[in-house]
């Protein structure tokens, strides 16, 4: 007999909730790209090496992700997820008493660890919340979360380094005196560690399946792929390649409104913050929808053409900002470019339950991680090394971003297009074995 599902109330609240860890997850990731100028100054640090402050996080976020993943399929989720809170928050906050450039990268590791327990955890828990026709909608307002995180990062984190910079220096002992940004990263870090007790208060929900165990699961892993290689294939390294696009220009905005227009990293931060958590959050929502009425249509690769369309608007919209005469004009452009840069990130997340089995949803989602985070390893410091070596100068990032925007968007929605068809037979397999 099938279990019924939990009541939608109860469904969306657990929603609502891992929507806010999310958020902060990424309030926790973004900040080192607001203070990007601040530290590089005080550092003595090169954009490469700011970069790779990123591409460190992504590395162990992705190294992290599949052992984590198997835990999520097989033992206490809420206690994952509550650890996982607690650990990144405290390496956050870590990161604001680093005194050089390799204390700052041992730091950005541990928020790499602990921000990969999230997502593979939420897919199982989602799973036994939400039938199969419903688990999309959901997977997408969960990705709300990083957006509205990432928006609210440079907001908040703008507006705590402007106030910071007027305040007293910060004295620790045995860290000394602080400057500004590294108390940016402290006051951002502290309120994760609250919303992990919040999450040790849950209760655990009963599993739609039995755990499988290390050796079954992950033989069911490899047969999934097995079973659907070109779809997984089209899939993974074409929103690998939106992604690497999009984080390379994110995680440059601030620095070329600072360098190419003139403003200071505060100023800029907080304006671009509002652009992203506002306009942002409505890509994975547009996406989602426009998936639904592709699937009522009869489409059976609604998922894979949505996210494709999607790419495809983001791109003329982000070579556009980089060509503003002023930035009144460039940040009028970030609206659509930042609507249509997020479209992706929920539907593709959302496109594997469906066509994953259930016992293995969690190990799936960490594989698309594994993949899906060489877009923030690269974007971050391969833009970094464009600016220094092929572009140098103030008005280089510019440069660097159309380029990454040309090469990695349209090799992005190449490959989306060509695994629609493979997309639509992986799912027609899925629903007649349920």
């Amino acid at each position: 007999m099938t279990k019924p599902y939990p009541h939608p109330a109860v469904a969306w609240s657990i929603v609502a909730l891992l929507v806010i860890a999310s958020l902060v997850s990424f309030v926790d990731r973004q900040v080192v790209a607001i203070v990007v100028e601040p530290m590089k100054q005080d550092l003595g640090l090169n954009d490469s090496q700011i970069g790779w402050l990123y591409g460190i996080f992504a590395v162990f976020y992705a190294l992290a992700a599949l052992p984590i993943a198997w835990l999520a399929d097989n033992r206490n989720r809420i206690y994952i997820i509550s650890a996982g809170i607690g650990f990144w928050s405290m390496m956050t906050a870590a990161c604001g008493i680093a005194q050089n450039f390799w204390q700052i990268l041992l730091a950005r590791m541990g928020v790499g660890v602990g921000e990969a327990t999230l997502t593979p955890a939420t897919n199982s828990l989602l799973g036994d919340y939400f039938p199969r026709d419903k688990l999309p909608l959901a997977l997408s307002v969960y990705q709300l979360g990083p957006i509205l995180g990432s928006g609210i990062a440079f907001i908040i984190g703008g507006v705590v380094l402007s106030v910071v910079m007027d305040l007293p220096p910060m004295v620790l002992p045995f860290f000394g005196e602080l400057h500004p940004w590294q108390q940016t990263f402290i006051w951002l870090g502290l309120p994760g560690i609250l919303l992990a007790v919040v999450f040790l208060l849950l209760p655990e929900p009963e599993r739609r399946t039995s755990p499988t165990g290390t050796r079954m699961a992950f033989g069911e892993v490899a047969k999934f792929y097995r079973d659907n290689p070109r779809t997984l294939f089209c899939h993974h390294l074409g929103f690998l390649s939106l992604n690497l696009m999009g984080y390379a220009f994110v995680f440059w905005t601030v620095s070329y409104f600072v360098r190419v227009h003139g403003l200071n990293a505060a100023e800029a931060s907080q304006t671009f913050g509002w652009i992203f958590a506002i306009f942002g959050a409505l890509g994975p929502l547009i996406t989602a929808w426009l998936g639904r009425q592709l699937e009522l249509r009869g489409r059976e690769d609604a998922n894979i053409s949505a996210g494709m369309i999607g790419g495809m608007i983001a791109m003329p919209f982000m070579i556009a900002t980089q060509f503003a005469p002023d930035p009144t004009i460039a940040f009028l452009l970030y609206v659509p470019a930042m609507c249509f840069i997020n479209s992706p990130f929920g539907i593709a997340a959302g496109a594997l339950p469906v066509i994953a089995p259930a016992t293995i949803r969690a190990q799936v989602a960490a594989v698309n991680m594994l993949v899906g985070s060489f877009g923030m390893m690269l974007g971050p410091p391969l833009a970094g090394w464009f600016n220094t070596s092929v572009f140098p100068g103030a008005d280089g990032v510019r440069w660097s971003i159309i380029t990454l925007t040309l090469c990695f968007g349209t090799l992005g929605t190449v490959l989306l297009w060509f695994g629609r068809k493979p997309y639509a037979e992986s799912l027609r397999r899925a629903k007649a074995f349920g």
